[in-house]
């Protein structure tokens, strides 16, 4: 920690001037770009539109008010639909997403140079593209349905999942894995039995915790066609029914909360 003196006196400083003005520079750099962003926002930004938004928010609350709740008997069906979209796309995901973690982990790969990049990319590329277009494309190539929205969210999962999963596969404690090596155990024996056991919370968690989000987001996945409940929000927002879209926001809504809370007290059962 830099001294400055004055007179006899010893000040402590936190930082030094040089450390400071660095700081200070960062600091400056960070406004100015977010004065060039902001600029160039505002410039493609109708602001009128914007000033109007809370005007024509609350004419549209005033239409969807109240609910259409007799449309409700309608929503069971993709409600239920959406479901096992999340619920399949995931447990496809933890299928496809495990062999991959595998092939990731730097201490379990069988190869470094050309499987564990492979697998690598197969995590990125998969996490880097969103559920909903997933689902655009499986649509355009298997057509509209329960099934394009499944392998939309399975394949989207592959990455959250194959990707937390080698994290903590590498996050094993090798002192267990030494002990099994030492019995004269083989590899396979060896991922089986000192470090299946290790990761098996953190498999547990990531695997209730990406069923969670799947629910979330293959509630949106009908509105290009993938199936469940937001086929009927789509069509119903495309004839402007209101009192309809008021109904299916709420039961989304409540989906997704008891999800979250199934997914919780799960998690605190396994922990």
């Amino acid at each position: 920690m830099p001294v400055t003196t004055k007179g006899d006196l010893k000040v402590w400083q936190r930082r030094d001037r040089a450390k400071q003005f660095k700081i200070w520079f960062a600091w400056l750099i960070g406004v100015a770009i977010f004065m060039f962003c902001w600029e160039i926002i505002s410039d493609k930004t109708t602001w009128f539109f914007v000033f109007d938004a809370p005007r024509i928010a609350a004419d549209i609350g005033g239409r969807a008010w109240p609910p259409r709740w007799s449309y409700l008997s309608e929503l069971w069906k993709p409600m239920w639909d959406t479901i096992n979209i999340a619920t399949l796309g995931t447990l496809l995901a933890i299928i496809m997403g495990v062999p991959v973690a595998f092939l990731a982990a730097t201490n379990t790969t069988p190869s470094k140079r050309f499987l564990r990049p492979l697998a690598l990319l197969i995590i990125v590329s998969t996490r880097s593209i969103n559920s909903l277009v997933w689902a655009l494309l499986l649509v355009s190539i298997i057509g509209p349905g329960i099934f394009a929205g499944t392998l939309a969210i399975a394949i989207r999962s592959i990455g959250f999942v194959a990707k937390l999963l080698y994290e903590a596969i590498e996050e094993t404690d090798i002192n267990q894995i030494e002990a099994i090596q030492a019995t004269g155990a083989s590899k396979l024996q060896v991922i089986a039995y000192g470090i299946v056991p290790q990761i098996m919370p953190a498999f547990a968690g990531l695997s209730v915790f990406r069923w969670d989000i799947n629910i979330r987001e293959s509630t949106i996945l009908g509105l290009v066609g993938a199936g469940g409940i937001g086929l009927y929000l789509s069509s119903s927002l495309n004839i402007l029914a209101w009192p309809q879209v008021a109904v299916i926001l709420i039961m989304i809504l409540v989906a997704v909360v008891i999800s979250e809370w199934v997914s919780s007290k799960v998690r605190l059962a396994i922990i």
